[in-house]
């Protein structure tokens, strides 16, 4: 005779006294014990967690300092070689209420990579959308499909998933950079691939040009090459410079000072958005980025949207408020906006605040459950 091993049940049921529950009795009781042994869940326990008035996201506002992890991420340097089984030297940002997980919010992975001196990250691909933001640093490139992009302060460097990468630090000091990817959004939903490639990259895509090829074909604003008929659904673009970024920054204020009326988000607060050349559209289908300046003795607007963010300090000082948190600011600092939390930012009088920020809006978008709201000024 065969003897079942039955599992306990992973559902627990109980039955209490509170406004719109039943009354407990030994029926109900009972009731709950079928409902567990069959692994079934009644709603009626269940929608005030699944079905709140607002957002609650399991994310907490946290605040992590960039000289702390430069000096970390520097010991690792000098301990973690990079290669096969890690393949990055990478340190995530683990948010204190994801239960240890290497998550900045529940959809957002933000990490701190660091490059020795003459160091190779061997190529590999994922289905996972990524992008690489420098706040400091130089003498890094990266490979994308064999094209070499240079790295540079202020530099946005978008990588679609699906695309061969790999990183090369031809300079004599280490380099220190952000990454940012939809990896928690990916394992949730199951939908994760990965594929190593070549341990070595050539040394012809060792060299140093000072343009990449993508940017050479499409980083002229407004003009689409011709023979690139089709809008890929990530931006084909794999840099947007500094320079061009805060020359766009700088003009929104320079014509708000003018007098020019809606140059800007609010009084003192440019910002531009980071869009697929071929498109108009985010850089990437799962998220959102964009650079904000705010003028020195200027605050922006609260505001709180459907969505998590990750923001890095890019210059200046200021003070930083989400939810009931707040945190003084400096250069390389990161922090996070949980969804449907009110965040703000004050920079201080003695020069413009800049902050990097991604996202997961493109995904909330696409679902049609983005919502925002912004306080008036």
């Amino acid at each position: 005779m065969t003897t079942l091993n039955v599992q306990p049940s992973p559902v627990r049921l109980q039955a209490v006294v509170a406004p719109g529950q039943p009354e407990p009795t030994p029926a109900l009781d009972a009731l709950y014990r079928g409902f567990e042994r069959e692994l079934l869940v009644p709603l009626w326990t269940e929608i005030g967690d699944l079905m709140p008035a607002a957002p609650r996201s399991k994310a907490v506002p946290h605040l992590w300092r960039w000289d702390r992890l430069v000096d970390l991420a520097g010991q690792a340097g000098r301990i973690v070689p990079v290669g096969r089984g890690g393949e990055r030297r990478a340190i995530a940002l683990a948010n204190p209420a994801l239960g240890g997980k290497p998550y900045a919010t529940p959809t957002l992975w933000a990490a701190i990579q660091y490059l020795m001196p003459g160091e190779d990250a061997p190529e590999h691909r994922h289905s996972q959308h990524a992008f690489r933001f420098v706040v400091e640093g130089e003498g890094v490139w990266t490979v994308v499909n064999g094209d070499p992009v240079r790295m540079s302060r202020g530099d946005f460097l978008p990588q679609a998933g699906g695309n061969w990468h790999a990183h090369h630090n031809a300079a004599t000091e280490p380099m220190a950079w952000i990454d940012g990817l939809d990896i928690p959004f990916s394992y949730y939903t199951e939908s994760q691939f990965f594929e190593a490639g070549r341990m070595h990259i050539d040394a012809s895509e060792m060299t140093t040009p000072e343009r990449s090829r993508s940017e050479r074909l499409w980083g002229h604003p407004g003009l689409r090459p011709l023979s690139q008929p089709e809008a890929p659904v990530a931006t084909p673009l794999l840099a947007y410079r500094w320079v061009d970024t805060d020359r766009a920054l700088a003009d929104q204020l320079a014509l708000e000072a003018e007098g020019h009326a809606g140059a800007t988000l609010g009084n003192g607060h440019a910002a531009v958005r980071f869009t697929n050349p071929s498109n108009g559209r985010d850089v990437l289908p799962t998220l959102r980025t964009e650079m904000h300046r705010v003028r020195a003795g200027a605050s922006t607007r609260v505001r709180r949207e459907v969505g998590s963010s990750v923001y890095q300090v890019f210059d200046g000082t200021g003070q930083i408020t989400v939810g009931e948190h707040q945190w003084r600011v400096s250069r390389g600092d990161l922090f996070v906006v949980p969804s449907w939390q009110r965040f703000s930012a004050h920079a201080d009088g003695g020069g413009a605040l800049d902050l990097f920020r991604f996202g997961d809006a493109p995904i909330f978008e696409a679902l049609h459950t983005f919502r925002e709201e912004v306080e008036p000024a």
